[in-house]
C-alpha cells in the first residue's frame, strides 16, 4: 500500500490520507459487513443478545394486547421524532410538534418544528413502504431521506441523493474535524455493500445484530450532506420491523443515545479506530434491552391510567357521555381546542365546553395557553409520561 495514502487498517476499514491542498486530511473508508474476523460471540455478547431478544419479544407481546395500539404508535413516533432531532441540535419539544400539527403556533420557530414534523413523515413513509413489502434498499433509504429534509434548513443539501462532495463531523473543515467519512466516490460502493448485507449477502446475520452493525456502518459512511444521524437511527427500527422482530414500531433508541451521547460517539469512534465491533455491540444491545423494558413499563402505565381516567369520567352521571367523547379525542392527539373538538365531534360548543370543564375538575386536562380566546387544552398526565426525556433543558 502507498504509505502516503493508507494510514491504518482495522477490521472495520481503513484510514486514508486525502492529499488535497492546501490542507490534506484523513478520512475513513469502511470495510464491507460483516466484520472480518467475525464478531466474537463470547459470554457477554451472547448473554446480552438473549436478554435483548427477550425484552423485544415482551414489548411486542404487550403491543399486541393494547386496546388501541395505534394510539401508542402515534405518540411514540412523535416522541422519537423530537428526541432524534434534539440530538442533531433542533430545539423543539413534543408540545411544539403537537401544536404545529393542530395548526397552532408552537413556542419555537416554525423551521425547527418543521424538521421534527418531517421526521414523523419520513418514519411513517418508510414503515408504510416496508409493510407494503418494499425491500429495505438504497432506493427506499433515499426516499426516506427526501421526506426527512425537504422544505427544511437542510432542504438545499440534495434531498434524497447521496452526497457528491466531502462532509465531516465537528470542526470547521476536514482538516480540523473530529471525523471525516469516505470521499464522495466511495459512498455508492460502501452503501451498495451495506444494502447487500441487509439482504443477507454474503451471509445471513441475526436481526438484532444486523440492525446494530448496520447503524454503525451507516454512521461511518455518512452518505448524505444532512440528516445522516436521523436516518441512521431510523434504520434500526426499519430493520427490526422489516424482519418481523417487531410487529409494531415501538422501539426507539434516541433517548438512550441522547442521555449517553458521549459514550455513543466514543463507541462508534472505537469501531473506526480500533475495529472494536464488540464494544459497540455491548453498548447497543444494552440499549435495546433497557429501552424495550422501559417501553413495556410505559405502555402498562398508560393503559392503567386510561382505565382509571375512564372510570372517573363514568362517575359524572349524565355528563359522562360527552366528556368521554372529548376524552377519547384527546387520547388521539394529546391536545385540542374547543373549536376543533366541536368540529370533529359534531356537537355544540356549550356541550364541548361543559365536557372540558368536567375533565379539568377531574385533573385530566389542563389549559396551557393562558389566553381568553383560542384556548388549547392538553391531556396533561398522558403527555407527562410521554415527554420524559424530551424536555429541552436535559
Amino acid at each position: 500500500m502507498d504509505e502516503q495514502k493508507s494510514l491504518k487498517v482495522t477490521r472495520a476499514g481503513r484510514w486514508v490520507k486525502q492529499p488535497i491542498e492546501p490542507e490534506p486530511f484523513d478520512c475513513f473508508i469502511p470495510a464491507p459487513l460483516p466484520p472480518n474476523p467475525n464478531i466474537r460471540y463470547d459470554g457477554v455478547i451472547q448473554n446480552l443478545v438473549e436478554k435483548a431478544n427477550r425484552a423485544i419479544g415482551h414489548l411486542d407481546g404487550i403491543s399486541m394486547l393494547l386496546p388501541d395500539p395505534d394510539l401508542f404508535i402515534y405518540m411514540y413516533v412523535r416522541k422519537e421524532a423530537v428526541l432524534s432531532s434534539q440530538i442533531e441540535g433542533t430545539q423543539s419539544s413534543l408540545s411544539d410538534l403537537l401544536l404545529f400539527e393542530h395548526k397552532a403556533a408552537p413556542g419555537v420557530p416554525i423551521e425547527a418544528v418543521k424538521e421534527v414534523s418531517n421526521y414523523v413523515s419520513a418514519m411513517t413513509y418508510g414503515l408504510d413502504r416496508i409493510n407494503e413489502g418494499f425491500p429495505l434498499s438504497l432506493r427506499l433509504i433515499k426516499e426516506i431521506h427526501f421526506n426527512l429534509v425537504k422544505d427544511t434548513r437542510g432542504g438545499e443539501k440534495e434531498p434524497g441523493e447521496f452526497r457528491r462532495s466531502q462532509n465531516w463531523i465537528g470542526g470547521t473543515r476536514p482538516g480540523n474535524a473530529i471525523y471525516v467519512p469516505p470521499p464522495p466516490h466511495e459512498v455508492l460502493p460502501a452503501m451498495g455493500a451495506l444494502e447487500k448485507f441487509l439482504h443477507g449477502d454474503p451471509v445471513q446475520t441475526p436481526t438484532l445484530i444486523k440492525a446494530g452493525l448496520a447503524h454503525a456502518q451507516f454512521e461511518s459512511i455518512h452518505p448524505f450532506l444532512d440528516g445522516n444521524g436521523r436516518v441512521g437511527r431510523l434504520l434500526i427500527t426499519f430493520i427490526l420491523c422489516a424482519e418481523k422482530a417487531l410487529t409494531r414500531p415501538l422501539l426507539y433508541l434516541s433517548l438512550y443515545f441522547k442521555q449517553r451521547r458521549t459514550e455513543y460517539y466514543d463507541f462508534l469512534h472505537r469501531v473506526r479506530v480500533h475495529g472494536d465491533w464488540e464494544g459497540w455491540l455491548i453498548f447497543y444491545l444494552t440499549a435495546v434491552e433497557e429501552v424495550s423494558n422501559q417501553a413495556s413499563a410505559t405502555a402498562k402505565k398508560i393503559v392503567t391510567m386510561f382505565d382509571e381516567h375512564r372510570q372517573k369520567i363514568q362517575k359524572l352521571g349524565r355528563a359522562a357521555a360527552s366528556a368521554l367523547q372529548v376524552y377519547d379525542l384527546l387520547k388521539t392527539g394529546g391536545i385540542l381546542s374547543l373549536t376543533q373538538a366541536q368540529e370533529k365531534l359534531r356537537v355544540t360548543y356549550p356541550t364541548v365546553n361543559k365536557a372540558v370543564i368536567n375533565l379539568e375538575r377531574l385533573g385530566i386536562v389542563q389549559e396551557f395557553t393562558g389566553k381568553e380566546r383560542n384556548r388549547m387544552f392538553s391531556y396533561d398526565p398522558y403527555l407527562k409520561i410521554l415527554t420524559e426525556g424530551t424536555e429541552l433543558h436535559t
